[in-house]
């Protein structure tokens, strides 16, 4: 079987399987997603394709970002204020704002103090009745040191949260719009607390976001209806679903047949067919994020500078970008997109040269090369549309420098939880930022405690960065923040614990019915005001 056959029959059978349990409507929105979640909790998840079956979907946050902008706005707050010494944050929750109802759970009372208290207390404090719940794993809260920067948090009164920092931090608030702060249902937890179901509330989520959770198919579909009390403005869509359809070239047919409305990550090859046809609507913006391929400091030859100054000068990057992106991104320098304030354009960068990877390889004692293993993303993400083509290519190029490369993947869940326990060599990964702060990308990413939490996937932890990151993180002057970020991002070229690949353009392709809709900079499919003609 051809593999044009093999992903026209999985578009038939996945196809076959959805619309055998669904009743098409024209309020039904269809939208063919690239991956299965590993969690329908934000708390617990850091990549996009969980955060677009979450976040925006099922939940809300203090404050919010406005869609389409990294404007914040207040969300579940009504409105907020901020101690002239920025240390004490006081939020007005606003009244009457209805949790789901749903087969497994209905509420008897409205969002308040306690579900806030809760949210955030339940990754900061170690002995809370839900911190080990999942492994306790919170990697974005950890990795952002939110359990150091907050001192306390209490309830005023039922709708009044008083967050006091130990130090002034100037992404806080931002922070704070960023999934992770979603706030859970306290009543739902005590619920599942006396049925000995705690690990239920991952699976089975409960929100006060637009759609409520009907079920999941693992690695098929998952369905929501709208949650008719949402407290906010919303389009007219009745019911969303996601048809889990990893093959790019397969959702885009999806597509031009009718099956789904709405494709994420359409392959770069496909962006020129899709702008032609006049039943579609094509999307583009810069995307906020980079690609990268990280390099495990803690394994040998790694932790040799000079290996992995010879991998970033071995790599053609340039050709990459014609062959994988179609041209639709940039070769990245830095650690952050260049439409991030602080980005330092005065970084020199690794450039092609087989010659030079050569010569260091022998001085770091590889004369003759070595062998080692490379995990390719599995799916398409926006910073890399094609992580088997990709590591095709990086094999070919490391090969003629005498590195043998063995390439590996994984299903997306297990490919994100194997990575964080570091068994890997060399990996493919990238970033959307969440929040237009650079902290978000190099703080999040790169730092040392961002080891131990599991998201700097190339465990590299380096004093004099770490300095960099935490002065501006505490700084309210943008010049010294500015200038720490910059500096940062030397020290961070000159230790090459990645090899930065690209910033990309995202696309997003739908049919012409479908209205509202607007790209979020931070990578999110948004559905809240959408509507279907």
């Amino acid at each position: 079987m051809t593999n044009g056959e093999e992903s026209m029959k999985k578009l038939i059978l996945s196809s076959i399987l959805l619309f055998s349990v669904v009743n098409i409507n024209a309020k039904t929105l269809i939208y063919c997603s690239e991956g299965s979640p590993s969690s329908f909790n934000p708390q617990i998840f850091t990549d996009g394709t969980s955060s677009n079956a979450a976040t925006h979907t099922l939940y809300n946050r203090l404050v919010e970002f406005e869609t389409g902008t990294t404007k914040i706005i207040p969300a579940l707050a009504e409105s907020f204020k901020v101690s002239k010494d920025q240390l004490i944050y006081t939020f007005k929750l606003k009244k009457g704002i209805k949790f789901h109802q749903t087969a497994y759970f209905t509420p008897t009372r409205d969002l308040n103090s306690s579900d806030v208290l809760f949210s955030f207390d339940r990754q900061r404090l170690k002995d809370h009745p839900y911190h080990a719940v999942g492994g306790g794993n919170y990697e974005y809260f950890d990795g952002m040191e939110m359990g150091k920067i907050i001192k306390d948090i209490k309830a005023i009164d039922p709708l009044t949260v008083e967050i006091t920092l130990s130090k002034p931090n100037a992404p806080f608030l931002a922070n704070l719009a960023m999934s992770f702060m979603s706030i859970l249902s306290k009543e739902y937890a005590d619920q599942l607390e006396k049925q000995n179901k705690k690990e239920n509330i991952d699976r089975e989520p409960i929100g006060t976001g637009p759609f409520s959770f009907m079920s999941y198919a693992k690695d098929n579909a998952i369905k929501y209806k709208s949650h008719d009390k949402y407290f906010g403005k919303r389009g007219n869509v009745d019911k969303l679903i996601f048809a889990i359809t990893p093959d790019a070239s397969v959702r885009t047919q999806k597509l031009k047949v009718g099956e789904c409305q709405f494709i994420a990550e359409p392959s770069p090859s496909d962006i020129g067919e899709l702008k032609k046809n006049s039943k579609v609507t094509v999307m583009e913006a810069n995307g906020l994020n980079v690609g990268y391929l990280a390099m495990n400091v803690n394994k040998k030859p790694f932790d040799n500078l000079k290996v992995r100054q010879a991998i970033h000068y071995a790599l053609n990057r340039k050709s990459y970008i014609d062959a994988v992106y179609m041209g639709s991104a940039s070769v990245a320098k830095n650690p952050i997109p260049p439409t991030i304030w602080s980005y330092n354009n005065a970084v020199v960068d690794y450039d092609f040269d087989l010659t030079k990877a050569k010569s260091l390889l022998k001085e770091a004692g590889f004369k003759d090369g070595f062998e080692t293993e490379m995990w390719t993303l599995p799916v398409s993400r926006p910073y890399n549309p094609n992580g088997k083509k990709m590591g095709e290519l990086m094999q070919a190029d490391l090969s003629k420098i005498g590195v043998k490369v063995r390439l590996l993947t994984f299903d997306w869940p297990t490919y994100l939880k194997k990575s964080k326990e570091g068994n890997h060599s060399l990996i493919q990964f990238g970033w959307t930022g969440d929040n237009g702060d650079p902290d978000n990308f190099m703080g999040t990413l790169l730092t040392c405690d961002a080891v131990n939490d599991g998201s700097n996937y190339a465990r590299w932890c380096n004093k004099e960065f770490d300095k960099f990151i935490l002065d501006a993180r505490e700084s309210t002057d943008m010049k010294k923040r500015i200038k720490n970020y910059s500096e940062a991002q030397k020290v961070f070229k000159k230790n090459a614990p990645w090899v930065t690949l690209a910033h990309s353009i995202q696309f997003r392709a739908m049919t012409k019915g479908l209205k509202n809709y607007k790209l979020d900079p931070l990578g999110h499919d948004i559905f809240t005001m959408v509507n279907i003609e």
